[in-house]
């Protein structure tokens, strides 16, 4: 996943659904998707997040889990969503906000990481488990991969005692925490697999990536925000569990 260096092709269904809009496209994965921002003449900016159709999340999953989130955290409002047989889309709002690994913050790994950290506990802390109605918990994860023709290694089919259950974010890498422009987390996106788990699930990953996005020394000072100390043991299974499915 990255910020496109170069100008990025716009699919006839983008430009559709973007009304005369001026496109931008401002992320793209390895999977094929894009995601455009909007800007209309007269109007509020919104985004196009348009790709081919997978099989681990989609973004009507993402829409779902987006809209019944909003009732405790903030994330983008969903103003529309489809799919057709190859390709699907969601559109969503504009938050003033930006991404943790736009460039600003790039260049302030420190506020950064912070606010990913505090932002990730206020994520767990707000979302009430028995309110939600999907699961991210490691059986369901290695049932999933394995519908996907993966097969995940012995040694993590048994995963270490929940700590504390929570709804977890389930792609808590940096790029998916929006940034006020005080520094501080704001919103979420990509929620396309949100469920209950272990609350390490998200950290291991969140703390992980920050190595990707700011370079290495950044974990700890992720979990130090989050208001835990590290837990070597946790935080090196699922970082394997992410990296096996």
């Amino acid at each position: 996943m990255s910020i496109p260096a170069d100008p990025v092709p716009v699919p006839e269904l983008v430009r559709d659904l973007a009304r005369g809009a001026a496109l931008e496209c401002v992320w793209i994965n390895g999977a094929g998707g894009k995601t455009f921002r909007a800007t209309p003449a007269d109007g509020d900016v919104f985004y196009i997040k348009w790709g081919p159709r997978g099989d681990e999340t989609t973004m009507r999953a993402e829409a779902e889990r987006m809209t019944w989130a909003a009732r405790w955290i903030r994330t983008p409002a969903v103003l529309d969503q489809g799919e057709d047989d190859t390709h699907e889309w969601l559109v969503t709002a504009a938050i003033d906000g930006e991404s943790a690994v736009a460039p600003r913050w790039i260049a302030e790994p420190a506020t950064a990481v912070r606010a990913v950290g505090e932002g990730l506990r206020m994520l767990h802390d707000a979302l009430p488990v028995e309110e939600c109605p999907w699961d991210w918990g490691v059986p369901s994860r290695i049932t999933n991969a394995a519908v996907r023709g993966i097969r995940v290694p012995e040694h993590l089919q048994d995963a270490p005692s929940v700590d504390r259950l929570v709804v977890c974010h389930a792609d808590a890498c940096c790029p998916n925490t929006l940034l006020a422009d005080d520094g501080s987390a704001l919103a979420f996106v990509d929620l396309g697999a949100l469920g209950t788990a272990d609350r390490w699930a998200d950290i291991a990953v969140a703390s992980m990536s920050t190595e990707w996005n700011y370079g290495p020394g950044w974990e700890d000072a992720l979990i130090e925000a989050y208001g835990v100390e590290p837990d070597r043991e946790r935080l090196a299974y699922y970082r394997d569990l992410w990296n096996a499915t």
